[in-house]
């Protein structure tokens, strides 16, 4: 399902007016990466699951076709952990 299929369903759903559910959408898109990648905070949805911020440590990698080695700084990387009943939901 793509972001403007999700619009349309929200839309059939509730009857609100389409541009107020897209500028809901994605003001609610824009807070999780803002929190996530600015604030380097994790952003928790009862029932739905967390949105995670994990620290990938530095590493050394080899690039086989050329033999030669570099370094990988350590980053930052999202994850998601879906919530028990979401996981218990799609288990039925």
């Amino acid at each position: 399902m793509t972001k403007a299929e999700i619009i349309n369903k929200i839309v059939e759903d509730t009857g609100l007016p389409k541009k107020d559910v897209a500028a809901t959408v994605e003001a609610f898109m824009e807070e999780i990466r803002n929190c996530m990648a600015v604030e380097k905070e994790n952003v928790y949805l009862r029932g739905f699951g967390t949105f995670s911020v994990k620290r990938r440590a530095q590493k050394t990698a080899r690039n086989i076709s050329k033999n030669t080695t570099m370094v990988i700084e350590a980053h930052d990387i999202p994850a998601f952990k879906p919530a028990k009943s979401f996981l218990e939901k799609m288990a039925d």
